[in-house]
């Protein structure tokens, strides 16, 4: 089962990225993340060791949980209960962004990859049985699809580690189809990285083996 939430949140002439994933067992954290241009705004980290060991029933109290963070640090956003310092805006000609400008961070450093923003559009229903079958949209932060990106898929504690590839069409789309393997970590994770020339993003997913039926 995956456990994660990718939501791109539209308030004004502003688009935020918002993840919430859980961070495994290991760390027992759920833990969401609101970009802006590929700048980190907010974090927010809860435990759950109140849900320890899991159990398939804590395992449904953890997805609920999870899904009450990212839902409420959205609406959080869009009642500006949560107030956030924007970076330097793009058109600083505009009153609302110049004003937030005022509160911004040190620039981000020439030298490094412009973001680009992953989204698994069939996030719900991308597996059937054992067979993985994933859309992934790669765009700009403008929201412009990218034409050409390699796609990495990679799930991570599985007993077949190897990356599976594929490369985005006109509207920045990909398809990538397999067989999943046997999840053998407590800690593994579907990871889905996007590349082309000076850009990279990336998803990540922790993901649940099925509990064994005695």
């Amino acid at each position: 089962m995956v456990f994660g939430h990718n939501t791109n949140l539209k308030v004004g002439n502003l688009t935020f990225h918002l993840q919430t994933e859980d961070r495994g067992e290991a760390h027992a954290l759920i833990d969401t993340t609101v970009y802006y241009h590929g700048r980190v705004l907010h974090r927010r980290t809860n435990n759950y060791f109140d849900l320890l060991p899991m159990n398939e029933d804590r395992q449904q109290a953890l997805k609920l949980r999870l899904d009450e963070q990212h839902r409420t640090v959205i609406e959080e956003i869009r009642s500006g209960a949560l107030q956030l310092a924007i970076p330097p805006a793009v058109d600083a000609s505009h009153p609302a962004e110049q004003a937030a400008a005022g509160q911004a961070n040190q620039p981000q450093p020439a030298n490094e990859p412009r973001k680009l923003m992953l989204e698994l559009t069939n996030s719900k229903s991308w597996l059937s049985g054992k067979h993985a079958r994933l859309q992934v949209s790669v765009r700009e932060q403008n929201g412009d699809a990218v034409l050409g990106a390699q796609v990495k898929v990679e799930i991570e504690g599985s007993e077949n580690g190897s990356a599976r590839l594929a490369q985005t069409g006109p509207q920045g789309q990909a398809l990538i189809e397999f067989d999943m393997p046997r999840i053998s970590s407590s800690e593994a994770a579907l990871v889905i990285h996007a590349e082309d020339r000076g850009g990279q993003g990336q998803l990540r997913f922790a993901l649940r083996p099925k509990p064994r039926v005695a």
